[in-house]
């Protein structure tokens, strides 16, 4: 379990910081949505470019895959099934889809996946497949729905390349298609650039939590509750029944496809939410209380499975 507590210790330092820097009042009042800004507009884009136009594309057609993608869509389709009833805006019910269904594949992920699955690569497809199809599906639907007037088909079809995270992440996926190796000097800036974005994620999270309410409370109660259920004991429970009983895994790989669908709710996904001023308080919660909740659901699954 060394991946697991070295991967929250990384987490808990980063965002303590920027809660003592909140408190301090060090960075002034704007300095939440400057670093929010940075990491959306530059420091995301960038990181997803380095990332992907590495990649091995071939894991997108993989069986991990296929679970990871099924258990997403089961619980963020239930979490719009209820949003639709309850007739929630769709940039809340987008956030709270998001929050119960995309996982923390990046800085809790990789050390997830190299001390507890013994392989780093095993997390690849969660990360594709959340970069390549389910972030630009959402922040399309949230730019969408945001228009004030109906928007024109020209602009239905060009949202998605208009937005920096979707742009940064298909010029990876076709550098990486195409076979070409970037040369040195014209990739390190990129890589240098993108390694300010999960720290920069989490310094925003961490300055955005002096003043804030007890999570699970208020107008969001329900919401955040029902993302946070879906996210830390119903995506591993789908998950698991994907991967047995619809693939016929076992040992090693069922385990793996448990372990990255029990991950909490990624940080970045409070940067779409203010990027876009919708649901914020409803996306930070549900992080803070997954990630709380992601240690002993973790544990439980290694018991279990491990």
């Amino acid at each position: 379990m060394g991946g697991v507590i070295a991967g929250f210790g990384v987490i808990a330092g980063i965002v303590v910081t920027g809660y003592v820097l909140g408190r301090r009042g060090s960075l002034g009042e704007h300095g939440r949505d400057v670093l929010t800004a940075l990491a959306f507009q530059v420091a995301s884009p960038a990181l997803l470019f380095s990332t992907l136009a590495r990649a091995d594309l071939s894991v997108l057609v993989s069986v991990p895959m296929l679970v990871t993608a099924l258990s997403t869509f089961v619980v963020a389709g239930t979490f719009i099934a209820v949003g639709a009833v309850r007739r929630w805006s769709v940039g809340r019910t987008t956030i709270g889809a998001l929050c119960a269904s995309y996982v923390n594949a990046g800085n809790l992920g990789i050390p997830v996946a190299m001390y507890v699955l013994g392989d780093a690569s095993l997390i690849a497809p969660v990360l594709l497949f959340q970069q390549l199809v389910v972030s630009p599906i959402a922040l399309t639907v949230i730019d969408l729905s945001r228009s004030e007037d109906r928007p024109s088909l020209v602009r239905r079809l060009t949202t998605p390349v208009r937005n920096p995270i979707v742009v940064g992440s298909l010029c990876g996926v076709a550098v990486a298609a195409s076979g070409w190796r970037i040369p040195g000097p014209v990739m390190e800036p990129v890589s240098l650039l993108g390694g300010m974005a999960v720290p920069g994620v989490l310094l925003a999270f961490g300055l955005s939590l002096p003043g804030s309410a007890l999570p699970g409370r208020g107008e969001d109660r329900g919401a955040v509750l029902l993302s946070v259920a879906l996210k830390s004991f119903a995506q591993p429970v789908v998950a698991w029944a994907i991967a047995a009983g619809v693939f016929g895994l076992s040992g090693a790989a069922l385990f793996a496809a448990v372990v990255t669908s029990a991950l909490p709710a990624a940080q970045n996904l409070f940067t779409y939410a203010v990027r876009y001023q919708t649901a914020t308080r409803l996306a930070r919660e549900s992080i803070l209380l997954s990630t709380f909740l992601a240690a002993p659901v973790l544990l439980t699954v290694a018991a279990l499975l491990g």
